[in-house]
């Protein structure tokens, strides 16, 4: 699938930048990947799925980055580089710290330039994207309003932020309840969410043959997130894809099950032009790639709108 990119850039990387969080237990460490040159230039904070860490998912940081985009990610504390054990008495509340962290990031985006050399004054805070992946994808959907239901089916805390303007859910699990595994539900009870405030425009991508043993579903799980949420939201299904849609978390990474660079390669462009779309900077790309997916003589997978 051809789609007119633009060529890319030169990217400085800069890790840790550590953000002091006093009451998570541990500072803050985050990666921010830039363009070395440009200014004005938008954001995206990244949410890494279960046990990755900033060093994760090169394949979107590093093309994100070289194509205009500022990514920031932090090592959330279910990290595999932290080791917290089971009954650290913050593991029950991790998936909170998660989407504290993003917070965070957005609160200290000052600390944050000032702390890489040659960024500072080149960040363009009115356009803030929030993309994860897996856990990483239910970490963001609060951001965009999703709200994690209790145990009387009544919507807990509002904790979206206006300052994100679009999301990027990355096989971002669906609704919980009797959708879920008997293992889900005694392990993850914040994997009960309710999509009905998520308002935020957002692309939903997803794998026909991602097969959770999280729930009782099939892959059809995934797309929750875009069915059951108002707003201007898209769906990319991807065919054949599984959980780590072709090797998104890392160049050469053993658990990746359906490992395919034509997918990748297909992820990166059009969450690349879904972002410039969604955050104003052109109005060409998105129809473009769209159109060129369709036209495909083998098209890896299929587009829909709301």
């Amino acid at each position: 699938m051809n789609i007119n990119i633009s060529s890319p850039s030169p990217v400085v990387s800069a890790k840790p930048v550590v953000l002091p969080a006093p009451d998570r237990g541990e500072n803050l460490q985050v990666r921010v990947s830039a363009p070395a040159v440009g200014s004005e230039l938008p954001i995206i904070v990244f949410s890494h799925g279960y046990g990755w860490s900033l060093d994760g998912y090169g394949p979107l940081v590093d093309y994100w980055a070289a194509h205009g985009f500022v990514v920031i990610q932090p090592t959330h504390l279910d990290s595999r580089t932290l080791n917290l054990p089971p009954d650290d008495p913050r593991t029950p509340r991790i998936w909170r710290f998660r989407v504290e962290d993003l917070k965070r990031i957005l609160d200290q985006l000052d600390l944050i330039e000032a702390s890489v050399p040659g960024l500072s004054g080149r960040l363009d805070r009115s356009r803030i994207a929030a993309a994860g992946h897996s856990w990483g994808g239910q970490t963001v959907s609060m951001l965009l309003g999703a709200r994690v239901l209790d145990n009387h089916g009544e919507p807990g805390e509002d904790m979206s932020d206006s300052r994100i303007k679009a999301g990027l859910l990355l096989a971002t699990t669906g609704k919980g309840g009797a959708d879920l595994s008997p293992f889900a539900a005694e392990h993850f009870p914040f994997m009960n969410p309710s999509f009905a405030e998520m308002s935020t425009p957002t692309l939903v991508v997803a794998g026909d043959h991602d097969h959770s043993q999280l729930s009782t579903r099939g892959p059809d799980w995934f797309t929750d997130p875009y069915f059951l949420s108002p707003g201007s939201k898209s769906l990319l299904t991807l065919f054949g894809g599984e959980h780590s849609l072709g090797g998104i978390s890392g160049y050469s990474v053993t658990e990746t099950t359906d490992e395919s660079p034509e997918r990748v390669a297909l992820i990166q462009r059009l969450t690349l032009a879904y972002l410039r779309n969604a955050l104003d900077l052109d109005d060409f790309s998105w129809p473009a790639a769209r159109a060129a997916l369709e036209e495909s003589a083998i098209p890896l997978g299929r587009i829909e709108s709301k």
